[in-house]
């Protein structure tokens, strides 16, 4: 089976060929990725009318070039899979009406998938697949979830944001620090020549006894250090308050991921979604699991972000699980609103 995934839900134009039955795991065999950075840096921050339109402009060119990349032609498609949400509502509607135009003009079933459940299903695709059952750190823009992940649609929920999620505290901290767009990349990058030591900031929830975040008042510290730093002659502070907010966003990702292994009993986490490509995390993580006996799964950096390969492989593994069906009538809606918890086994 051979599935053609749109992903449109923000600033990123991404489509993907997955087949499925030639291996275990569904394989990828194209995929092409447009990003908005470039259109949006200018604002500061996305543009949802603008993202709207952009991805009107990118999703049938880079349905060409993925289908040329993996020599199929759009006759061989048997699934057409799209973002349904959460995201931007004009740009789901797009990426919604892109795919199931295409479905209903080859005859194909389209299906729509939970934009999370791509992300947490992506490592499937990496060289380092994991195995079910597992925790999942889910880190993807406005979102940071623990969750507990028994199989393909079997999520249970164990903690999550009650406020800012981890992305947002990167990006409005870079804000903050007067750093460019996307403010998150930025960051980390400034954070290498800084000392973590050199401020001490909240590590909010940390002790809370449960598996919830909090960041919303580590964005209010590193305001008011830098509001106190602003006149400093030496930009140095600058890098100094990136390395430490980098350095508290960590150690609360990584203890909260360890103690919810340790309340599951489960030996295996998965880690996805933009934030999981942050270098430092990936290095604290590997060493605490190393020192655990535990295993610690990421995708390959391309597919952190979001990107149409996720789509198609959570649709092909939805079908190859027998938990959904994909449907011929070609009417959509879309859910920018739509918890992964409450997606279970069948769509909302």
């Amino acid at each position: 089976m051979l599935i053609l995934g749109f992903e449109s839900s923000c600033d990123e134009t991404g489509v993907a060929l997955v087949e499925t039955g030639a291996t275990a795991t569904p394989r990828l065999l194209s995929h092409a990725l447009h990003s908005q950075v470039a259109m949006h840096a200018a604002y500061g921050g996305v543009v949802p009318e603008l993202a709207s339109r952009d991805h009107i402009r990118r999703a049938l060119p880079l349905t060409r070039q993925v289908l040329t990349e993996a020599g199929r032609e759009l006759a061989d498609i048997d699934v057409v899979a799209y973002t349904r949400g959460p995201g931007l509502a004009g740009a789901l509607l797009v990426g919604s009406a892109v795919a199931c135009s295409l479905a209903a003009a080859l005859g194909k079933p389209v299906l729509g998938v939970h934009h999370l459940e791509g992300h947490l299903l992506s490592p499937f695709l990496s060289a380092d697949p994991p195995a079910f059952p597992f925790v999942a750190l889910l880190v993807s823009g406005g979102h940071t979830q623990l969750m507990r992940v028994d199989g393909v649609g079997d999520y249970c929920l164990l903690g999550e944001t009650i406020d800012d999620a981890a992305g947002e505290a990167f990006d409005k901290s870079a804000k903050l620090l007067g750093l460019g767009y996307p403010g998150g990349p930025a960051l980390a990058r400034l954070a290498e020549f800084g000392d973590a030591d050199a401020h001490v900031l909240p590590r909010p929830l940390l002790h809370s006894g449960n598996l919830d975040f909090s960041f919303a008042g580590l964005k209010t510290a590193v305001r008011t250090r830098a509001l106190k730093l602003a006149d400093s002659p030496c930009d140095q502070w600058k890098a100094d308050l990136a390395a430490a907010t980098q350095a508290a966003i960590v150690e609360v990702l990584v203890k909260k991921s360890l103690a919810a292994l340790k309340a599951t009993g489960l030996e295996r986490l998965v880690v996805a979604g933009g934030v999981g490509a942050n270098a430092l995390l990936r290095e604290q993580l590997d060493a605490a699991c190393a020192r655990r006996g535990l295993r610690v799964h990421y995708p390959e950096l391309a597919l952190c972000t979001d990107n149409g390969a996720m789509i198609a492989l959570a649709a092909a593994m939805r079908l190859d699980a027998g938990i959904e069906t994909a449907r011929s009538d070609y009417v959509f809606d879309v859910q920018p609103r739509w918890p992964l918890a409450t997606a279970g086994a069948m769509a909302a």
